[in-house]
């Protein structure tokens, strides 16, 4: 009954995280830059020693950390050839810009050739020019299409952690009870930066708050259902260690090619790179706390 309870601490730590990101959204960046650090401190400080833990015996260290590069690598695939968009950029020109002339030139105009060795009909720049507006409507729309999928990818993965956490605490517990405790103190501080992650992810890639709190949804339940599922099957602990470190792959990926170039966009870098330091410390603080 313990082991339930555990599991709806979980549910509730990740939401509370969740709403943190909602409450203070306006700050967003400086958010975005937090939950950077707590994404790479979370791979460098415990999926990573936790797979080597786990695994390295079995398989080795230095297939687990490849296990990492292939997450890294899988990821990185994903996020360019899954959810993204190769757009055309034509060539620009400078006679391309609208020019305003008087009627008496008009046609002298029209009849010459353009720097650039290109012919142009000035009568018909309007038409070009609402034809440039479609073209630049498609692609910010394509564009926003893009980063939707590529903030439910993230939230996916960061959901499907969760899950993973809900097992690692499950199996922790079937070890002994002192180290399912320790782990879930790991886990319920995950969990927190989890929610607020998840939500981050939906919210800086153009998504709406009800889409923040469906994800915030799933990922909440995600650790509970991971929980559930060690009562019926139980995982080998190598395989369990290399899964965590494709995972640990995904995070640096989300961190290093995401949220740390978003959360400095328009913004200053310096609180924001303060902010990543200081997600880093914290996880690392922590993760090193819970398991004194």
């Amino acid at each position: 009954m313990s082991i339930i309870l555990i599991s709806l601490c979980a549910c509730i730590f990740t939401v509370l995280g969740g709403l943190f990101a909602l409450r203070f959204k306006d700050k967003l960046h400086l958010i975005i830059g937090f939950s950077a650090g707590a994404i790479l401190g979370v791979a460098f400080f415990d999926l990573i020693p936790e797979a080597i833990i786990l695994s390295g015996d079995v398989f080795g260290v230095a297939r687990v950390i490849s296990v990492v590069a292939l997450g890294y690598l899988v990821y990185l695939l994903a996020d360019r050839f899954v959810i993204s968009h190769n757009h055309k950029t034509g060539e620009y020109c400078e006679c391309e810009e609208e020019i305003e002339l008087d009627d008496d030139v008009l046609e002298e105009y029209n009849n010459q050739d353009c720097c650039c060795g290109h012919d142009h009909d000035v009568s018909d720049s309007h038409d070009d020019h609402l034809d440039e507006e479609e073209n630049e409507g498609e692609h910010d729309n394509n564009r926003s299409a893009h980063e939707k999928r590529k903030g439910m990818l993230g939230a996916l993965s960061l959901s499907v952690h969760s899950f993973i956490d809900g097992i690692s605490i499950g199996i922790a517990f079937q070890v002994s009870q002192a180290v399912g405790i320790i782990v879930t103190i790991a886990v319920l501080i995950h969990d927190f930066s989890d929610g607020l992650n998840t939500v981050n992810m939906i919210l800086k890639n153009n998504g709406k708050r009800k889409e923040a709190l469906k994800w915030l949804a799933i990922d909440a339940i995600a650790p509970v259902l991971g929980v559930l599922s060690t009562l019926f099957f139980t995982i080998p602990k190598s395989t369990l260690g290399l899964i965590l470190a494709m995972f640990a792959g995904f995070f640096i990926y989300i961190a290093s090619s995401n949220m740390i170039p978003e959360s400095h966009h328009e913004h200053s870098t310096k609180w924001t790179t303060v902010m990543t330091v200081l997600g880093m410390v914290v996880l690392y603080t922590a993760i090193n706390l819970a398991g004194m």
